[in-house]
């Protein structure tokens, strides 16, 4: 009967270091995230800018194809053009 209520305790303490762990570590990652606020919103306007230059760099590299797509699209259609129209006239 001792050994069961012995079991029965140590089942219980157990439990307890448990709860007390996992609110611990809830605890702990909330004030984690209060301390660190102040520094996500110091940095806020870096990741403003790097994301703007991202999306600058992205529509540069856009434009710069789509003229160079121009000149080949306008070649293309001087020597396809009688192709082309030939073509048609079948």
């Amino acid at each position: 009967m001792t050994a069961l209520m012995t079991l029965f305790a140590l089942a219980a303490g157990f439990a307890v270091l448990c709860i007390v762990a996992v609110t611990g570590i809830a605890l702990l990652k909330l004030t984690f995230k209060i301390i660190l606020l102040p520094l996500k919103l110091l940095l806020l306007p870096f990741v403003l800018l790097a994301v703007l230059v991202k999306v600058v760099l992205f529509f540069a590299v856009g434009v710069t194809l789509f003229a160079l797509l121009i000149p080949v699209a306008i070649i293309g259609a001087l020597l396809l053009g009688p192709f082309l129209i030939l073509a048609g006239v079948r």
